[in-house]
């Protein structure tokens, strides 16, 4: 058809005003189509390097996962053909994941979580106070910052408790980052549990303080657990869903809960296909019902994942449970869940042979894999050589040009 000019007097179409043009560009879905959409001209250019507009970009989309920090091997970075490849091998070139900037007591600094991009570090050292507890830090590898949280006060410590000898404390304490919920806050929150003495101390950097949170009791519970010193007997990361952190109590076939914004310390009952495992995690599944996963493995067990359903905590709550079993892909036949967190759960495969009777790691590379929660699809996403590694933590956010400064 040939093209008919316009006739004489026609006007050009209205510009689209510059806050419909941001309502459209909030909905792109990725990033990297997001970078794309700011080339194609210098008012789409403008208005996407916007502090504001990047902020409320961030609030509307999940994180990317970028990769994985473990100490030994520092960050790894997922790996094509995983859609966040591009992404990640921007952030680790552009990204610091060494502790060295914190000082002398670099090699001693230990990995406790990560969260909103920031990464949360706990050691012992001699300014911990005369009660040895341990020290925090916050880093922030992409703007390469960091803040040293105050010391914990003694005073907030029960007087009569004896703390544990020093080459026991590790294993007698977590910290985590409590989700704000929104990328874009500016304060984080660390909550600090002390096994031993089953208490938790908060801090807040709104207030720059630590608090003294709840104390859970054991027999008001009905765990039946005694702790001791320097044995660990529950989960060492916790879950975290709806507002709440689950443990796995070792010793029971129960979770222990701790309800944030309550400060509430509660047992959850594991349904029957998890009880007598070591290995238990709890996401989110949509709808207020949680999902629990548990590591299913033995001699003539495929490697698989239970997964169930809970529509309630109520009493009765297991009987109205929904399963599913989740096998595991074969090319590997030992497998850690290692995580949970933003609708996935983390897993490392690796491969082994007997020897005299001792499982035994056989050479090559540890794989890990995802799998998502709403699709229950597994995914390789990158692997890393070596041997068991230790404590792993996924590491979210978002191309460097996205990342505001925080710390």
């Amino acid at each position: 058809m040939a093209h008919i000019p316009p006739g004489r007097g026609a006007r050009a179409p209205p510009s689209l005003p510059s806050h419909l043009i941001e309502e459209i560009l909030e909905r792109v879905a990725t990033p990297r189509d997001l970078v794309r959409a700011s080339a194609v001209c210098a008012t789409f250019r403008r208005l996407v390097a916007d502090a504001s507009f990047l902020c409320r970009y961030r609030s509307l989309h999940p994180p990317l996962l970028l990769g994985f920090i473990d100490k030994p091997y520092g960050f790894t970075a997922v790996e094509a053909p995983h859609p966040n490849a591009p992404t990640a091998g921007a952030l680790a070139r552009a990204a610091d994941f060494s502790f060295e900037r914190l000082g002398g007591r670099g090699s001693g600094w230990y990995h406790c979580d990560a969260r909103d991009g920031r990464v949360l570090l706990m050691c012992y050292g001699p300014t911990a106070g005369l009660l040895l507890l341990p020290e925090f830090a916050v880093l922030d590898p992409l703007t390469r910052g960091h803040t040293l949280l105050p010391p914990i006060p003694n005073r907030l410590v029960v007087p009569s408790v004896r703390i544990p000898p020093w080459d026991q404390l590790i294993s007698c304490f977590d910290a985590f980052f409590v989700p704000s919920g929104d990328y874009e806050q500016t304060q984080f929150r660390v909550i600090c549990w002390a096994h031993w003495v089953a208490s938790v101390f908060v801090y807040s950097s709104l207030s720059g303080t630590w608090t003294a949170g709840p104390t859970a009791n054991w027999d008001a519970l009905g765990l039946n657990v005694y702790p001791e010193e320097g044995m660990p007997w529950l989960s060492s990361s916790p879950s975290y869903a709806y507002g709440c952190f689950y443990w796995k109590v070792f010793t029971s076939n129960k979770l222990l809960k701790l309800e944030v914004n309550r400060m509430e310390f509660s047992a959850v009952s594991l349904p029957p296909n998890h009880e007598n495992q070591q290995f238990v995690v709890v996401e989110e599944a949509g709808e207020g019902k949680i999902g629990i996963f548990s590591h299913i493995s033995g001699q003539e067990i495929p490697e698989s994942l239970c997964y169930s359903i809970r529509q309630d905590e109520g009493e009765n709550a297991n009987e109205h449970v929904m399963e599913t079993t989740i096998p595991l892909p074969t090319d590997h036949d030992n497998y850690r869940v290692v995580a949970a967190g933003e609708g996935y759960i983390f897993l490392l495969g690796s491969r082994s042979i007997s020897q005299q009777g001792t499982v035994v790691l056989r050479g090559g590379r540890l794989a890990f894999f995802t799998l998502e929660i709403k699709t229950l699809k597994i995914e390789r996403v990158c692997s890393i050589r070596g041997g068991l590694c230790g404590h792993i933590l996924p590491y979210f956010g978002f191309p460097p040009f996205m990342s505001p400064r925080r710390i």
